[in-house]
């Protein structure tokens, strides 16, 4: 197993967004339908932090919720997974599994065939067109 990346906030700070540190460093959330601009076409979507490849864009699909939905990470281990426990509800939280980023939570409630949807904030991904 590789070892964790690890950076201290000041780090990250001076690396992301202020948007993309609070998503992936603090836990936030980014509103709705503001990261639906990702062009269609092949492509692999990349954690924004470390650059570990997390979801691919063949399964990408439309949820209707406002943050880009995904049947599957690109591969098992490409993505880990905790309870969260936050706002009075009980989901699952997903993070890249290279350095620990916050990039969304899974839901049961996907299409086939895997019938879940990994609701994933835009702005903790970088999209990547494969050629």
């Amino acid at each position: 197993m590789t070892e964790k990346l690890q950076k201290t906030d000041e780090e990250w700070r001076a690396q992301l967004s202020e948007l993309a540190f609070r998503v992936t460093r603090k836990h936030a959330t980014e509103r709705p339908f503001s990261h639906d601009d990702f062009p269609k076409g092949p492509a692999v979507f990349h954690c924004v932090c470390c650059g570990a490849p997390v979801f691919d864009a063949d399964a990408k699909f439309d949820s209707g919720t406002g943050w880009p939905s995904f049947y599957q990470p690109a591969s098992p281990e490409a993505v880990g997974q905790t309870e969260d426990r936050s706002w009075f509800m009980r989901r699952t939280e997903v993070h890249c599994a290279q350095c620990d980023a916050h990039l969304g939570h899974v839901f049961p409630d996907g299409p086939d065939p895997t019938g879940l949807r990994y609701c994933i904030n835009g702005v903790a991904l970088d999209h990547r067109p494969v050629k």
